[in-house]
């Protein structure tokens, strides 16, 4: 057998999840359940009336059942729980921001420059970390690399959200 092909992949983005995290929001309809309870917090019912606005056509259990496993993986919480007539309601919400977006053809031509010119800089600042952030044991370097990708998570969170709520 001969190689028709072969080259060098570049990695140049990285996608911080768990495996659980990424199970939960492998449905579609759960992806969609984390990005409207994003900012909001609304019940069971609440949810899967949101849910039908967007084309999603889910039962009630159905909808508690994608809240079930959206919970126990950490990305939606129980935020308030209401007690009226002697039933109970829980009302659900998340931390977590999804960003879904298409890139035009154009992207990398278009925004070459700027990414190479801002990811020197932002380098130059994570080198300055990543000494600060070794830790002692079998997967000290994957811990470091986890470290330092959630200060930027968490630093670039800051900057989307104080930009969205002018």
């Amino acid at each position: 057998m001969s190689t028709l092909l072969e080259k060098q992949i570049k990695v140049n983005r990285i996608v911080t999840t768990s495996i659980g995290h990424a199970r939960a929001i492998d449905d579609p309809a759960r992806a969609k359940i984390v990005e409207i309870l994003y900012h909001q917090t609304l019940s069971a019912d609440q949810i899967s009336t949101a849910l039908k606005k967007t084309g999603y056509k889910k039962a009630l259990t159905t909808v508690r059942h994608h809240l079930e496993i959206l919970k126990e993986s950490g990305l939606i919480e129980i935020a308030r729980i209401e007690e009226s007539r002697g039933a109970i309601t829980k009302f659900y919400s998340t931390s977590t921001k999804l960003l879904d977006f298409q890139t035009p053809e154009d992207f990398d031509s278009t925004y070459s420059k700027i990414i190479t010119n801002t990811s020197a800089k932002i380098e130059k600042i994570l080198k300055g970390l990543t000494p600060k952030t070794k830790s002692k044991g079998k997967k000290s370097e994957e811990y470091s690399q986890y470290l330092v990708m959630e200060i930027m998570n968490r630093a670039m969170t800051n900057v989307l959200e104080k930009s969205s709520s002018k």
